[in-house]
């Protein structure tokens, strides 16, 4: 491969904004007395808000301390991160925002609009910022960045990230075709890790998301 491979970072921004999607249909219909809500449930929900969190928060920390620096050093003047960053800035209070309501409706399974509200706002900032960040930077990353630096930057970006949250998004959004080069790479090993995590994701899964998609 002669230029940079973005299978990972494509995945995991298509997962960061499906399971933003769900959460919002998730709590909408909670919200409109669709789907009933075990304390169990809402305890998992709000887990799983702040893994998302946690998750979000992380990827764009390393953007701006680890893929930022690395375009400036390889574009130049080709590229203005400005814009972008500012977006980073404003994702911080609003995840702080979603997490703080996920708490409360843990504690309170009659306080989801608060929940509800936070994570569509969220959501709506986030599809902009990666349909805009992947519209201009991703050209950007393949004229100008090696396939060496790339390499090392997504091992890096890798640190202090949750490995069995990251497959579990890879086992749920990756295309069978992005499976099958992953498998390529990272050999046997890869597909036996995504099996060992599976069954308990799909448990968490029903418990949150029932037959809500």
């Amino acid at each position: 491969m002669t230029t940079p491979d973005l299978t990972g970072i494509r995945i995991i921004h298509r997962a960061m904004r499906g399971d933003l999607h769900r959460l919002v249909a998730l709590t909408e219909a909670i919200g409109a007395g669709r789907t009933d809500v075990s304390p169990a449930r809402a305890t998992a929900i709000a887990h799983f808000v702040g893994q998302i969190r946690h998750t979000i928060h992380q990827h764009h920390t390393r953007e701006d301390e680890i893929v930022w620096p690395l375009l400036e050093r390889s574009a130049g003047t080709a590229v203005d991160l400005t814009d972008l960053s500012d977006d980073h800035s404003a994702l911080d209070p609003l995840l702080a925002e979603m997490e703080s309501a996920g708490r409360a409706f843990a504690a309170n399974r009659d306080d989801i609009a608060p929940l509800a509200a936070a994570i569509r706002k969220l959501s709506e900032l986030l599809d902009e910022h990666i349909e805009e960040e992947e519209r201009r930077i991703f050209p950007v990353i393949a004229k100008y960045v090696t396939v060496a630096d790339w390499e090392r930057a997504e091992t890096a970006i890798r640190k202090g990230g949750s490995i069995k949250f990251d497959l579990a998004w890879v086992s749920h959004y990756a295309t069978p075709a992005e499976l099958a080069h992953i498998r390529s790479k990272a050999g046997p090993i890869i597909t036996l890790m995504i099996a060992m995590i599976r069954p308990g994701h799909r448990r968490r899964q029903q418990l949150i998301f029932g037959s809500i998609s």
